[in-house]
């Protein structure tokens, strides 16, 4: 089996990356002090780190389920200079799996912050159109009215033109709590790192996995509940959605797949000694 796929009963899920992006260290881990998060990754001389935009395939039931969209191919030569990104790679990715943008039945949008839905539209012929032309997207109805009427805070990472295409082609569909997408997959409103954050549940033949988006972006952030972004708007909130989630990955031996670890995107969790760990799966 590929070194990006993983059967989960009779689910098959695909990592497929958008590419890499370059976040600064202190924003992704918060308060936590630059010598104890130094330990895990070296930053560049900007003070940024390597995030990669690990999208997800999921293959269930007759229905491919794509799992975020990253930065998408919108960005301009400064963003993608601040960020790091050469170019998107989301659709040559999907095309390598021999899956076309009209192959694609329904987009999940785990949050709507730029880096998770900015290929959810592309541009062409001058206009900002869905990507995925027969694709139904979903996102949490908390998630979609709070990008679609931003702060001061947020408005700069929820951008319309990632999101009002989409409704404008009569494609959105609005969830509201935990809702089934087929008898094996899921969204699990998880919030804390925005009040609509979700993640996604694959369970199927007595097995689980967990794609956990910005509730956790490393395996790192798994293991140590208080390791939380300084970009979550309720910081104590997902503190006590990940001890939930813990629980529950223990208790069902769930695959935890990570959107932004290039270097255990695949894991488990552990306990021994009172302590917990992500191992590599």
């Amino acid at each position: 089996m590929p070194k990006n796929t993983r059967q989960v009963g009779r689910a098959t899920l695909h990592l497929v990356t958008d590419g890499c992006s370059w976040m600064d260290g202190g924003g992704k881990f918060g308060i936590v002090p630059k010598v104890l998060w130094q330990r895990i990754i070296e930053p560049d001389e900007r003070n940024r780190i390597p995030m990669e935009l690990n999208c997800m395939v999921i293959e269930s039931q007759g229905t491919r389920i794509l799992v975020n969209t990253g930065f998408g191919p919108k960005l301009t030569p400064k963003t993608r200079d601040i960020f790091g990104i050469s170019e998107s790679r989301l659709l040559n990715n999907l095309a390598a799996l021999g899956c076309a943008p009209e192959d694609i039945d329904i987009v999940v949008s785990t949050h709507l912050h730029a880096d998770h839905c900015g290929g959810n539209t592309k541009m062409e012929n001058g206009s900002i159109v869905p990507t995925f032309p027969h694709a139904l997207y979903m996102v949490q109805e908390q998630e979609w009215h709070d990008a679609t009427h931003p702060n001061e805070r947020t408005r700069a990472t929820y951008l319309p033109e990632n999101l009002l295409p989409v409704q404008k082609a009569g494609q959105l569909r609005l969830l509201r709590g935990d809702a089934r997408i087929t008898d094996e997959v899921r969204c699990l409103p998880s919030p804390g790192h925005t009040r609509g954050h979700q993640c996604i549940v694959v369970e199927s033949e007595g097995k689980t996995a967990i794609y956990l988006s910005d509730l956790a972006s490393w395996a790192v952030s798994f293991e140590h509940v208080a390791w939380v972004t300084a970009f979550d708007t309720h910081p104590l909130q997902t503190m006590e959605t990940k001890k939930a989630l813990q629980r529950w990955a223990l208790q069902t031996d769930a695959l935890l797949v990570f959107e932004h670890d290039s270097r255990l995107p695949w894991g488990r969790l552990r306990e021994a000694d009172g302590k917990l760990q992500v191992v590599p799966a």
